[in-house]
């Protein structure tokens, strides 16, 4: 049979369309950062996309746990469109996100996203496009209402999904959960055995085997055979075994048919997640709001995750000093719960609740002040830290004839920063050696200067260079000649070295689409999605132009 198609997949106006976004450096602002210094946890004010690109040098292949709740598109978030339409916006503000993430998302880690009906499906053929259909783990369904809408128009809506994906299911696990008091409950010690409280299981099984298929005599001397059709658990020699090691159940009044004693010292130390979390485990909306309003009463998300719903993500999907990522901390509860369970985290959020609701709430639980949501059952009395981070302007700016030139607003550090993330370089400044600023590998360096570069510093340099070492030098301008004194030494001019290899200039990937032309009415107001506010766009992160200390501040 032709086709034009190869494989099953899920297609809309612009999944085509490239985006490259610019791989930004990181500022830190020292005076929104708290409490301990190096714990590796980041709070970042930015648009996701650009921050997203910004951590991929330094985070590729080594975040154990994503978690994110995306804008759900609820309908009115694209209310000028048509459906069809409406579901490639969303899309597209999608793909090149969920695209980094991957990347991000370590080989034995696994991303959880909570979504709704309405574009849950699209998204799932989606993600199994992107991380293979085979590493597909569950659509976990999570009670979020208790009470029916008696306003519905249809059905009652009170339930939302978390697709769950593994990087590398062959690899990947889930942890156990904690066992719970109720649990324990059900193993007693009636006959005051010593290794502890037990319960009873059957000891009959359905696959029948002719060994196992016995009479058993019991202490009452009653006889007893397996159930129809079934056989018991063991041979009759293993049969004789646990009875003289005592694990066989016979009744108090020993005429009941023999049952296996499984003893709690022998359990699993936890238990495999179903993948229906009701309310009463994991909270739902109501105590997610109540949590939010203990640090601001005046504003409340719409639609906030409580922090035991958090807390099951992560108990499942991380451990102790695992790293954990949300690109959409809405109001931090990822961050804070993350925080609480010892985790390392990095929370990116755009809008400005990231100051209004994420900041004092981190802080507070870092201060043990915050005691809601997990923060009892965790015994949780503060500590640790973060650094708050900002994005910095684009390397290049088009001048008043159009033409790209080096940002005015950079200075010396922040230039040689961002050139050794556009170059694929590990940005890290020589205390000694000025022209090492940054490594790809142990001998090869990045020197990024704004003087011209002359035969003469090239001459210099290669005097200071061991035999095994090689540089990469990127200037505003440099003299032909230079380019023939060593093969070990190379030489680009900015900034036409890194023009057409991303996006220059551009702050916003929300509010764009970047999907198809679309018919407009010259009387209608500019269309912007209803989860976006052009108003809170974050600025630029502050630059120090005279300070030489700010590359301690890059990331």
């Amino acid at each position: 049979m032709n086709s034009n198609y190869k494989k099953l997949e899920l297609g809309w106006p612009g999944k085509d369309l490239e985006i490259k976004p610019e791989p930004r450096v990181l500022i830190e602002d020292p005076e929104k950062s708290y409490g301990e210094a190096n714990t590796g946890n980041m709070l970042i004010h930015s648009d996701n996309l650009l921050a997203l690109k910004a951590l991929e040098q330094n985070f590729s292949g080594k975040i154990k746990c994503i978690y994110i709740d995306p804008p759900y598109n609820t309908g009115n978030a694209f209310e000028h469109y048509d459906d069809g339409l409406e579901h490639s916006m969303w899309l597209n503000l999608m793909k090149p996100r969920l695209e980094l993430l991957h990347r991000l998302l370590a080989n034995e880690g696994s991303m959880w996203i909570s979504i709704d009906d309405d574009e849950c499906h699209y998204l799932k053929v989606f993600c199994d496009e992107l991380f293979g259909r085979k590493n597909f783990v569950s659509n976990v369904i999570w009670e979020k209402k208790y009470s029916p809408q008696n306003d519905a128009k249809w059905l009652s809506d009170s339930h939302d999904h978390i697709l769950v994906y593994a990087k590398n299911k062959e690899v990947w696990r889930p942890c156990l959960l904690p066992r719970t008091e109720e649990m324990d409950s059900r193993y007693k010690n009636p006959d005051n055995d010593e290794r502890g409280p037990w319960k009873p299981a059957d000891f009959s099984v359905k696959t029948y085997s002719k060994s196992s298929d016995y009479p058993v005599v019991l202490p009452s001397g009653r006889i007893v055979n397996p159930p129809q059709s079934r056989c018991w658990v063991t041979s009759k020699e293993r049969f004789d075994e646990l009875v003289a090691d005592n694990r066989i159940w016979f009744g108090e009044s020993g005429n009941n048919v023999p049952s296996v004693k499984k003893f709690l010292t022998e359990v699993k130390q936890g238990s495999v997640s179903k993948t229906i979390w009701n309310r009463t485990e994991v909270g739902d909306n109501q105590e997610a709001k109540k949590e939010i309003k203990a640090f601001d009463n005046d504003n409340v998300f719409t639609t906030p995750k409580p922090e035991r719903l958090i807390q099951r993500v992560l108990q499942l999907a991380s451990n102790e000093g695992d790293f954990v990522l949300d690109s959409f901390l809405g109001s931090g509860t990822t961050a804070a719960v993350a925080h609480k369970m010892g985790r390392k985290w990095i929370g990116i959020e755009l809008g400005e609740h990231c100051n209004t609701h994420c900041l004092p709430r981190l802080k507070m639980v870092c201060d043990g002040t915050d005691q809601g949501g997990i923060s009892i059952a965790r015994e949780w009395k503060g500590g640790g830290g973060f650094k708050f981070y900002g994005l910095a302007p684009s390397l290049l700016n088009k001048d008043k004839y159009g033409q790209w030139v080096i940002n005015p607003n950079y200075n010396v550090q922040l230039l040689a920063a961002a050139m050794a993330r556009h170059e694929g370089f590990t940005f890290c400044p020589s205390e000694t050696v000025v022209w090492k600023q940054g490594f790809a590998t142990e001998h090869h360096y990045i020197f990024t200067t704004t003087n011209i570069i002359t035969p003469d510093v090239v001459e210099q340099i290669l005097s200071e260079m061991k035999p095994e070492e090689s540089l990469l030098i990127c200037c505003v301008a440099f003299k032909a000649e230079c380019d023939e004194i060593s093969t070990r030494i190379e030489i680009r001019k900015i900034p036409d070295v890194i023009l057409g290899k991303c996006e220059f200039g551009k702050e916003d990937y929300c509010t764009e689409t970047n999907i198809i032309n679309m018919p407009v009415d010259p009387d209608q107001p500019a269309f912007v999605p209803s989860y976006v506010s052009p108003e809170i766009k974050p600025s630029p992160a502050k630059i120090k132009k005279e300070d030489p200390t700010q590359s301690k501040l890059l990331f």
